[in-house]
């Protein structure tokens, strides 16, 4: 779920993202400092990392309201009258399961 801008931000761990995301929800658009306390509680980055980060998403999450971002092709199978959309992970795992 990332943009091409996102490549130009500094990279983020999953585990800084998670951060992240919990500090949005304790420190609201309200908060004095908001990206200060926001980069605290992730630490190891500052509050304009953050705050790019935040700009990064907003302008992620507009572009997917707004229908910009183009939905993924998934593979399709056949089951019966319907059809389902799986992906490689789906077909590793009927491979597996012997299903396939």
């Amino acid at each position: 779920m990332a943009s091409s801008s996102m490549s130009s931000s500094s990279s983020w761990t999953s585990k800084q993202n998670k951060m992240f995301e919990r500090a949005l929800a304790v420190y609201d658009k309200d908060t004095p400092d908001r990206w200060q306390n926001v980069a605290k509680a992730v630490g190891s980055k500052s509050a304009e990392e953050v705050k790019r980060h935040y700009d990064i998403l907003v302008e992620d999450l507009m572009n997917i309201e707004q229908d910009l971002v183009p939905l993924p092709k998934y593979k399709t199978v056949d089951v019966g009258s319907k059809s389902r959309g799986i992906d490689d992970f789906d077909l590793r795992l009927m491979k597996n399961m012997r299903i396939q």
